[in-house]
Parts: C-alpha cells; sequence; structure tokens
C-alpha cells in the first residue's frame, strides 16, 4: 500500500492515545478518517477538537464506511472478539485491544477469520514493547540468559476506582453503575487480565516459536476490596455491597507449564490497596538472573554469570548502551511522546507497517489468543479445584 492507511477507532476514551500517534508521530503513513462510540457525549467531545473526521455511534455503519482500511478496537475487552470477527469480515485490517478473546471457541473463531480474510489482525499488547522488556528480549536472544528455568510476569494495579462511574461522570445518572471492568468482577472468576503479565515474557520465551504453552492451573483468592470499596463510596445501601455482588477474588495466580519444561507465573491483582506496581517481572535462566523493580525509586536488576559480581545484582540501566533493543534506539524519541511507556507508539507503528508492507505483524492472532486463553483456561481451572487444564495448541492451521 503507497498511500496512507485510513484508520478509524472504535471506543474513544482509550482510543485517543492511538488517536494521538496516527496523528503526531506517523506522518504520512496513516490517516485518521473516524472515529466509532456508543457514548454521544463521548463523540461530542471528539466532534469539538477534530471537526474533519467523521463519526459514528453504531459500528455496522462505521465498518460500512468506504474511508476505512484498518479499526483500532479500545472497547471493553467482552467486545474484541466479535467485532474484531465482524470487522475482518467487512474486509478491514484490525488492531485489537488486549484481551483478544474471552472463550476458546471466541480464539478458535478469530484465527478462523483471520485465514479466511487474509488481512492483518494484531494484538496491542503494549507491556511487551516497555523499554525494559525489549531489553530483556534482546539479551534473551544473544544467549546471555542461558536456558530459560522460569518466568514471572505480574500486572499488580489498583484500579478500584475504574470499577464503577463516579458522580458526574458523563451525568450523575450513571455514578454507581459499574463500568466493564465492574461487570467483570461480578460475572467472572479466574485470571481475567492476563496478557499484560504474559505477552514479555512469552516472547523472552519463544511461545509459539521454540516452546510452547502446555498446561495451566490457577487459584483465586477470596475478595473483601470490593463490596467494602462500594460501600464507603457509595453507601451501604447499594446492591453491590455484599461480597455475593462478585465472582471474582482479589488476585489470582495462574501457573503455566511450557513444553520445555519451564515454568511461568501471572498474577493479576487490580483491586488490593497498594501503591502501583508498574512493572513486576522476573526471568531466571541458567546464566542470569532478572529482577523488575517492585516500588517507585527502586531499580530494575541484573545478574550475569560472565559479567556480574558474584552475588551482587547489578542496575539493568548498566546494560543499558550495549543492549537497549534496536527499535529503541532507533526510534526513542518518537516513542517517548506516547502513552504506556512508548508501547502505544510502536504497536501502532508495527501495525501500519504490516499493512503497508504486507508482512507477518510481530504480534499476530495465533499469539493474541495464546496468551489470552487464559482468561477461560483459568475459569476452567478454578471450576474444578485448581486442577491443571490443557492449554490448545493453536498454531493449527484451519484454511
Amino acid at each position: 500500500m503507497k498511500r496512507p492507511v485510513r484508520l478509524g477507532i472504535v471506543g474513544a476514551r482509550r482510543g485517543s492515545s492511538f488517536a494521538r500517534t496516527a496523528l503526531t508521530t506517523l506522518g504520512k503513513q496513516v490517516c485518521l478518517t473516524s472515529v466509532c462510540d456508543s457514548d454521544p457525549a463521548v463523540l461530542a467531545q471528539w466532534r469539538h477538537d477534530h471537526p474533519d473526521l467523521a463519526y459514528y455511534q453504531s459500528y455496522d455503519q462505521f465498518l460500512a464506511a468506504a474511508n476505512v482500511d484498518a479499526v483500532v478496537l479500545s472497547t471493553p475487552l467482552q467486545l474484541h472478539a466479535p467485532q474484531a470477527i465482524q470487522a475482518l469480515h467487512a474486509g478491514k485490517h484490525v488492531l485489537s485491544e488486549v484481551i483478544a478473546a474471552t472463550t476458546i471457541d471466541e480464539c478458535w473463531a478469530l484465527i478462523t477469520a483471520v485465514q479466511r480474510s487474509g488481512l492483518k489482525y494484531m494484538l496491542a499488547e503494549n507491556y511487551c514493547y516497555r523499554r525494559e522488556n525489549m531489553l530483556i528480549l534482546n539479551m534473551v536472544e544473544q544467549g546471555l540468559f542461558g536456558e530459560i528455568i522460569c518466568a514471572e510476569g505480574g500486572y499488580i494495579h489498583d484500579c478500584t476506582h475504574l470499577m464503577y462511574f463516579p458522580i458526574g461522570d458523563y451525568g450523575k445518572d450513571r455514578a454507581g453503575e459499574p463500568t466493564w471492568r465492574g461487570r467483570i468482577r461480578q460475572q467472572y472468576n479466574g485470571n481475567w487480565y492476563p496478557t499484560h503479565s504474559l505477552g514479555p515474557v512469552a516472547q523472552w520465551l519463544g511461545i509459539n516459536h521454540q516452546d510452547r504453552l502446555v498446561s495451566t492451573t490457577t487459584w483465586v483468592s477470596h475478595g473483601p476490596v470490593m463490596p467494602r470499596y462500594v460501600q464507603e463510596r457509595f453507601g451501604a445501601e447499594h446492591p453491590d455491597a455484599q461480597a455475593e455482588a462478585f465472582k471474582n477474588g482479589d488476585r489470582a495466580v495462574t501457573l503455566v507449564k511450557c513444553q520445555s519444561g519451564a515454568l511461568i507465573t501471572i498474577t493479576v491483582d487490580t483491586t488490593s490497596p497498594h501503591p502501583h506496581n508498574l512493572l513486576h517481572y522476573m526471568l531466571q535462566g541458567t546464566s542470569g538472573s532478572y529482577l523488575s523493580r517492585r516500588f517507585k525509586g527502586d531499580d530494575d536488576v541484573l545478574w550475569l554469570h560472565d559479567q556480574s559480581v558474584e552475588d551482587a545484582y547489578q542496575p539493568l540501566t548498566a546494560f543499558a548502551a550495549e543492549f537497549d533493543h534496536p527499535l529503541w534506539q532507533e526510534h526513542a524519541t518518537r516513542a517517548g511522546e506516547t502513552g504506556h511507556g512508548g508501547g502505544d507508539y510502536f504497536v501502532l507503528r508495527d501495525f501500519i507497517e504490516s499493512i503497508r508492507t504486507d508482512t507477518p505483524p510481530p504480534i499476530g492472532v495465533v499469539d493474541a489468543v495464546t496468551w489470552s486463553s487464559i482468561f477461560p483456561l483459568s475459569m476452567d481451572s478454578v471450576r474444578r479445584g485448581g486442577l491443571p487444564v490443557d492449554v490448545p495448541d493453536f498454531r493449527v492451521q484451519i484454511v
């Protein structure tokens, strides 16, 4: 494709970060043409700021428009798979926010839709593009960690304030109503948001390439936080002020066994009160060990058998000059202007580049559904009392 990719955004709140990236950092490669959102108040604000774009409340009408080549899905995660499949059937390339799918059937249906359409599908997992995670990936690919033994990823972020609409948010009539995040806490019991934790780790371990996920088990704690939050915020008479309103506990811990024998631990906790732990990763190999920082002001640390003093970690910054990922060396200035630690820039850049050059996207549909499948598999394991369940091999060719 020689002309700019005509981009439409679905879900205007989260999509605003991708819009800024498209408008300010990607130059002539992409042209933002339209926005779709079910909330008229959100569209009105967008129309005020960007009057030249086309606006839609109907997703069907948005997909029928001739001025869209590719869509960014920034909608609630329960909608990602059906909306992606519909967009592919309509002839649109898809960049989907995380997670890609919420059931195993959706995973297979998404693979089928991508393969039969011949279009590009990419998962917008921005944590894979954080500078620290890409530096570690570069070192792993150079063999500096040796054979991988185990790894850990965690999304530990207190998001209780995002579970309900606050007073005054788009009208007082929505105050105390659960958002899509809140509804997830009410409807599901498992590791509901695994890809921020698993995505970078899966790339380090070469999942779906040199290795694959084989089996997984999940345990979930009890959940005292959310009913207490609702009671304190909206009063004891609120229908969700009782523990019975929520199926999901406060912390989910998932173990995944790889075909190689390596073990992955995935932790998700979005309600326990604590300072934001932005990065929570660990990688242990036969030749090296990495620990991400655990609190504000802390350092990411690394120990390498052949380069570090015995029994002493060194700050990861000591290795940055030599092992900074080439993509960050080239694009640091532009990436630094975008959200999620530069991840939004790289995600959109790589998606657009895949379309323009007709090359596979870096995080394609097989990786997307493999990482996302931990959600439904974790619920299955929880229902079985923590028993292990098999992870499907999604590399099977369907078309």
